[in-house]
């Protein structure tokens, strides 16, 4: 992050994000959610999936996209699975509600699933696992959009799919182990950023209109459009391509709704699974083997000196712990970027500063 705005208190951010949305129409209660999993992404270091989605969720619910009122209506329900119809509503809040629906299941059946259909943009899929970790529960979690398309399959340059993150968060003794991936070489989040900043990926994550490899964003915004790789791109790409399909199964399969309907707006559908390992091989036996193999990675001489093995996610828990303390770092341009809003709706700027 070489270019950054003053560190703001996380409390601070929370309140200013919540009171933004309450200020748009959103009810406090969703607000709360929806704030609380924004700032923790940037806490993690998320930044593409922090704050700076304030200004296009603020967006939506001003034009009535993302809908505030009301809650999810059932689909279908059993002892272990519940669908349902997101109306529209936050994303965030939507997960929040659904971890609670998934973990009570979980802990009556041992596993319990959620799927929704027509959710709202959830945000940051790793800004979710601690909620279940901390109740020695193991989650999975994965989103698909059908509105949009960037992503082709292996071997093609027609855009199918989006980026489909999936993440899993694992209980351990101490910080879980969470991953949290696109099933693409990238994701639009940070090519949208990049193409603003002319800046260029780290690798060819992307080919043209002709199926050139590229590390330029901006092959995506051209004639004819470029596409995102699937992950492990151009030389294991399939691997991806599988794991894609595979969220597209788990999330527009499960809903019944996804890529044959048809659009409208920007959203997610959403799948969500809670397992209780109290009802496998036991809470105790799990933590026990997770942290012999997190012993055993962490134990792993490293291909780099000076750069032993991390774990997923821990390097998140790290930034969110030091950030807690000394204030949270924003990616230059989210603040102004919000600016405008705060004036419009009457909401105070947080103090730049680190924590009193």
């Amino acid at each position: 992050m070489t270019q950054s705005t003053p560190r703001y208190a996380a409390a601070d951010l929370l309140a200013f994000a919540r009171a933004l949305l309450v200020g748009a129409g959103m009810p406090e209660e969703k607000a709360q959610g929806v704030a609380e999993i924004l700032v923790e992404g940037d806490l993690l270091g998320h930044t593409t999936h922090g704050l700076q989605l304030l200004p296009s969720y603020l967006r939506e619910v001003e034009s009535g996209s993302m809908r505030v009122v009301g809650g999810p209506e059932v689909i279908a329900e059993t002892a272990a699975t519940l669908t349902w119809h997101g109306r529209r509503l936050p994303g965030p809040w939507l997960v929040l509600q659904a971890m609670a629906a998934a973990a009570a299941k979980s802990r009556e059946c041992g596993t319990g699933t959620v799927v929704i259909r027509q959710s709202h943009h959830i945000g940051c899929l790793a800004a979710f696992h601690r909620r279940a970790t901390e109740q020695d529960l193991m989650m999975i979690l994965a989103s698909s959009d059908a509105n949009s398309a960037s992503v082709a399959p292996f071997g093609g340059l027609d855009a199918v799919f989006t980026p489909n993150p999936i993440s899993i968060g694992i209980p351990t003794s101490g910080d879980p182990i969470v991953t949290d991936i696109s099933t693409s070489a990238t994701t639009n989040g940070l090519t949208k950023r990049l193409h603003e900043e002319r800046g260029r990926l780290p690798a060819a994550w992307v080919i043209d209109g002709h199926g050139r490899p590229s590390d330029d964003p901006a092959v995506l915004f051209q004639e004819p459009k470029g596409t995102i790789l699937p992950l492990g791109g151009l030389d294991s790409g399939h691997k991806g391509y599988g794991l894609t399909l595979t969220v597209e199964a788990l999330t527009g399969g499960l809903a019944g709704f996804g890529r044959a309907d048809p659009k409208q707006g920007w959203g997610a559908t959403v799948f969500l699974q809670i397992l209780d390992p109290q009802a496998f091989g036991g809470r105790a036996d799990f933590v026990r083997q997770m942290d012999e193999v997190a012993r055993q990675c962490h134990a792993a001489r490293p291909a780099r000196a000076g750069e032993p093995v991390r774990l997923p996610g821990e390097k998140g828990f790290a930034t969110a712990r030091q950030q807690q303390a000394e204030g949270v770092t924003l990616h230059a341009g989210i603040m102004e970027a919000l600016l405008p809003w705060a004036e419009k709706l009457r909401v105070g700027m947080p103090p730049a500063g680190a924590p009193g």
